[in-house]
């Protein structure tokens, strides 16, 4: 989902670019497919945990910046399925850090983990990226590994070389094109498209929702930096949403019907099993980011959800491929274009 948008706006900025993803799609439709991206740039398909494979590629492509997002993404499926949840998080993110120290072309690598790596407190003020690591569940704790290995290898290998590795660490994103299980929005959607209520599993659940536009912006920033400056940006940074009050799944649910124009939802009916723990509070503080990199969040909520079901609009028209293409970029160019207007807004 996040790579198919970051493919398309890399593509737009002139770049050349080659994806590395499993050789199954996540999702059937998503985004990549949807945008007929396996047509307009490098497509290739192996498995993170391959060392052999991602060595070779390296070797043969040598490319100057790598986005790394590969990753078992979902916290219910980590409590399914652990041990793999684990091999590809923590051990794929050491695969490809060890790859990019064995061939040393790459000068920037960002590598994406996620807002749940924090040793979390159900706190109401947001985490700063010098809080503590941990993770009471299988997804957040293989993250935080991943974030120890990339913090071990930056310090061992990285810290005086050519090559620049920082992490990244953003809310919950939503937008256009992501169709996978156990998400709220997607699970909306569904419910929509089909004409069936939306089973909520958390109403009063908060998490720091943002438009998936929001990180990738963080991402190329923080990618730009490393470019220009090198290890003076090698390190941690969270990207967040505007609001700092908590926007809740109920909230995000009748927004979303609201923007539909129909629909109904219902909370999830009581089970006699206690369903896998879900953090209830999380929230992200973003000054650094702010402070440091220039970066600020340009939509709010209410604008994340509107640009995200006129995606859906046009998909529900079967647009076709190359359509949706230009659906995506006219999207990336409104976001960029309200973000310049915006910062004229601060300036004045």
């Amino acid at each position: 989902f996040k790579g198919s948008w970051l493919s398309i706006w890399l593509r737009e900025l002139g770049a050349w670019v080659m994806g590395f993803s499993l050789p199954d799609l996540p999702t059937h439709p998503c985004n990549f497919q949807v945008c007929g991206l396996g047509q307009r740039l490098l497509d290739v398909r192996g498995d993170l945990r391959d060392y052999e494979k991602l060595r070779g590629l390296l070797d043969t492509h040598r490319p100057e910046v790598i986005f790394h997002l590969a990753a078992q993404p979902l916290v219910l499926t980590a409590y399914d399925d652990p041990r793999e949840t684990v091999e590809v998080n923590a051990m794929g993110t050491a695969n490809l850090l060890e790859a990019v120290r064995e061939t040393g072309t790459a000068r920037a690598v960002v590598c994406v983990t996620t807002d749940k790596v924090y040793e979390n407190h159900e706190w109401v003020w947001g985490y700063r990226e010098t809080d503590h690591l941990g993770g009471h569940d299988p997804y957040s704790a293989s993250k935080a590994m991943a974030e120890l290995a990339i913090a071990a290898y930056r310090r061992s290998f990285f810290a005086k070389g050519q090559t620049a590795v920082a992490s990244a660490r953003a809310g919950n994103v939503i937008g256009g094109g992501d169709f996978a299980a156990h998400r709220l929005v997607p699970d909306c959607i569904r419910a929509l498209m089909a004409g069936v209520p939306i089973v909520v599993r958390n109403p009063g659940y908060v998490r720091p929702w943002q438009h998936v536009l929001e990180s990738l912006n963080g991402y190329l920033i923080l990618a730009a930096r490393l470019l220009e400056d090198g290890q003076e940006y090698a390190e941690a940074w969270n990207f967040a949403p505007q609001e700092t009050g908590g926007v809740t799944a109920q909230m995000v649910v009748e927004k979303m019907i609201e923007l539909w124009g129909s629909g109904e939802w219902i909370p999830e009916p009581d089970v006699q099993q206690p369903p896998p723990r879900e953090t209830a509070t999380l929230r992200l503080n973003w000054d650094k980011a702010a402070n440091r990199l220039g970066w600020r969040p340009v939509y709010n909520w209410e604008e994340a959800l509107v640009a995200t079901v006129e995606w859906f609009r046009w998909f529900q028209k079967r647009t076709p491929q190359s359509e949706m293409y230009d659906a995506c970029v006219a999207q990336i160019v409104e976001y960029i274009g309200r973000g310049d207007r915006k910062a004229g807004e601060i300036g004045h």
